[in-house]
């Protein structure tokens, strides 16, 4: 994307809002359209509307993300939401493919550069490496998506920030239970019990997904428990007890390259079968929260939480590529836990309403960490010698200040400070290839401000400055270049420094009512860490800079009192600045140029999802996506093809006395598209491709009682 072509972008969100607040008054409210209600967001600390938050975000319902769906993944739901490339890899042993603005665009597996909150406890290690299978969809009141510089005061790896909350349970008690089955052998159980008794709400789920997988050697048995309790143990102050466990059992096929895609997009690599390549995980954490309202404003907040995780993976490694101590198992047990202590107070500052947060972050997590070739004699795919075993520990300290204030009637300035200091400790078990213990941190200060001006009662302008800080991950400092003993601890954390300009506009006029936003955003970056070596093992380094900036537009209009139109934009240009090289399996050396675009990463998103509510109790949808190419690689040298995708879902609701059923059907790529769902980026053997599925459909229902 030319400079030229971002300037020219630059007034859209300015046309339209002034475009909408004209017509908006231009024309009388329809006093028989519903109003919309407003929504108060919560990651940003402090508890605004939507509309009068200054930064990009979004919210989806738990409602919504629950109708006419899996419920298992996250991806079903956030591709509406600007800015976030989300690709489900059809791979329940690598989770999904997650970056947002470019940033956690390079991870192999997992997702990385984002930070992920479920109910207030990290998913994302202190690190920067996360995860999102612990999210239960099946209880969820909200999903909200922070981008730009906002995100920044979450500390290191704040690319963005999603945060999940679990409904709160109130009112009568009500159970629920579920079954959905679909292609490939899909089986989903779920079964919900909320409510309020003695003045202790509840909310207790559980579900199993049962799927044969698309391609051979993807079959997944997924078990998932979330709960939450809230007790009031008086009037200012509330006690929140939550609780999730996972277990996953998961085949892992493998990336394909290009031409075996080409071929049969179904095809799984040899190796992954004859290795029998797969992941096991447990999980199970809890969390406390207690909050308190004292006298003249002010408030206390106190979270602490605590958690263990157990992983065994087994790699299609062949034997002839681990030589001397190189593997293909990877064993870890891992404690974590952590707190996060605030103090806000709300006061009068000339003659404006002054709100300041101050608060300390704390997390540690300790893994064993163990590597074992994938054979033992004859046998493959099982766990051979012991070639690593190390004892990690990380945790970070931040301490975090955040003020904002209503210097006139329609003027507000948000500020905030951030001291991330991350720390990095290995020591080495296993000596047979030399010690690499060893220890590092890194440190710093992250602030962010913002400006914002209500043009009107329905329209806000904001722009915002921040910087951030990606320490590199455990995994990325695993492995030094030339296949020394050690951790890599010459990697530096990158440093961006991000500018946002954006307007949220709501229009409730004659005939149509809605919402839209558009932001601007800019974010260069220094030290980028690249690949270094692509041997196997992958290393990194250090790169020079990175630039990336774009536009993003999001819009739900109710065209009708039954229909709703929800649209997304996302165009990103996400590219080198600086030269680098790194060396190749066959020993030679790869020089990716300035301008090349920072792999897995595409140049535009559009998302359009049309609903139909012909009654109270039926509802249709048609829902359109398309997706940009994907870069494969650093070097620009594979694209993952363009494609557009239509999916088409509908569902009826019957009543009777404190009964309520509801049934769905779902067919997802109607047109039986033939395209890449994600892409390993810079996989060293080239298997850059993971296949979507083609046609897919999906029933289910679900039976509930109120007492």
């Amino acid at each position: 994307m030319r400079l030229s072509r971002l300037r020219g972008l630059a007034g859209w969100p300015i046309i339209t809002a002034s475009l909408l607040t004209s017509h908006s008054m231009a024309q009388p409210r329809d006093p028989a359209t519903p109003q919309l209600s407003e929504v108060t967001v919560r990651s940003t600390l402090q508890s605004s509307t939507l509309e009068q938050t200054p930064a990009a975000i979004s919210l989806i319902d738990g409602e919504r993300m629950r109708d006419r769906q899996w419920q298992v993944n996250v991806s079903e739901s956030l591709v509406s939401v600007p800015g976030l490339q989300l690709q489900n890899r059809q791979n329940y042993a690598q989770d999904l493919q997650l970056s947002i603005r470019g940033f956690g665009a390079r991870s192999t597996f997992g997702v990385r550069g984002i930070q992920i909150y479920v109910d207030g406890i990290p998913a994302t290690m202190p690190d920067g490496q996360g995860q999102t299978n612990n999210i239960d969809i099946g209880s969820l009141e909200r999903m909200e998506v922070l981008r730009g510089p906002y995100s920044a005061l979450y500390g290191n790896a704040s690319g963005g920030v999603i945060n999940a909350y679990t409904e709160q349970g109130e009112g009568k008690p009500q159970l629920e239970s579920s079954f959905a089955l679909g292609s490939n052998g899909q089986k989903r159980l779920g079964l919900k019990a909320k409510g309020e008794a003695n003045g202790i709400g509840y909310v207790l789920s559980a579900s199993r997904f049962l799927t044969d997988g698309y391609r051979a050697q993807s079959a997944a048995d997924k078990n998932l428990f979330n709960a939450r309790i809230d007790v009031k143990p008086d009037e200012y102050s509330q006690l929140t007890l939550v609780a999730n466990h996972v277990e996953i059992d998961a085949k892992d096929p493998g990336g394909i390259s290009p031409e075996d895609w080409a071929r049969e997009s179904r095809m799984t690599t040899p190796n992954a079968l004859l290795y029998n390549s797969r992941k096991n995980v447990k999980q199970t954490q809890a969390g406390l929260t207690y909050e308190r309202q004292l006298d003249g404003g002010n408030a206390l907040r106190l979270m602490v939480y605590a958690g263990q995780r157990e992983m065994m993976q087994f790699q299609s490694t062949p034997k002839a590529s681990q030589p001397g101590f190189k593997g293909g198992v990877i064993g870890l047990q891992r404690d974590y836990g952590g707190l996060d202590a605030r103090w806000s107070g709300k006061y009068q500052l000339g003659g404006g309403d002054f709100t300041l947060i101050a608060g300390l972050s704390a997390n540690t997590v300790k893994e064993d960490r163990q590597g074992y070739k994938n054979f033992a004699g004859t046998q493959l795919g099982v766990v051979g010698d012991l070639v690593r075993d190390e004892r990690n520990t990380l945790g970070n300290i931040d301490p975090y200040l955040q003020a904002s204030w209503a210097f006139a009637p329609t003027w507000k300035l948000d500020a905030g400070l951030r001291w991330s200091n991350v720390q990095f400790k290995s020591s080495d078990r296993f000596l047979a290839d030399g010690n690499g213990s060893g220890s590092t941190g890194f440190h710093q200060l992250l602030p962010m401000a913002s400006l914002q001006h209500q043009l009107d009662e329905d329209s806000t302008l904001y722009a915002s400055l921040g910087r951030g800080m990606e320490t590199p991950t455990f995994n990325e400092i695993s492995y030094r270049p030339g296949d020394l003993a050690g951790l890599n601890f010459s990697l530096k954390p990158a440093v961006s420094t991000s500018v946002e300009l954006g307007i949220k506009q709501r229009f409730n006029v004659v005939g149509m009512r809605g919402d839209l936003s558009a932001a601007l955003f800019q974010t260069r970056t220094s030290n980028e860490i690249v690949v270094a070596t692509n041997q196997g093992n992958t290393s990194y380094q250090n790169a020079g800079t990175t630039r990336r900036r774009g536009l993003e537009l999001s819009a739900t209009a109710w065209l009708h009192p039954k229909v709703r139109l929800n649209g997304a934009l996302t165009l990103l240009d996400a590219r080198l600045r600086s030269a680098y090289s790194y060396l190749n399996p066959n020993g030679s050396t790869t020089t990716v140029p300035a301008g090349k675009r920072i792999a897995g990463t595409a140049k535009n998103m559009v998302h359009l999802g049309l609903d139909w509510f012909p009654g109270t109790d039926w509802r249709l949808g048609l829902d359109w996506r398309s997706m940009g190419q994907v870069a494969a690689n650093d070097d620009n040298s594979v694209y993952a093809p363009s494609y557009n995708v239509a999916s088409l879902s509908v569902g009826y609701t019957y009543r009777l006395g404190s009964w309520k059923l509801n049934t769905f059907a779902r067919i997802d790529n109607l047109t039986d598209k033939n395209y890449v769902g994600s892409v390993i980026v810079n996989e060293s053997n080239k298997r850059y491709y993971e296949a979507a599925p083609g046609r897919q459909w999906m029933v289910g229902t679900s039976l509930g009682y109120q007492f």
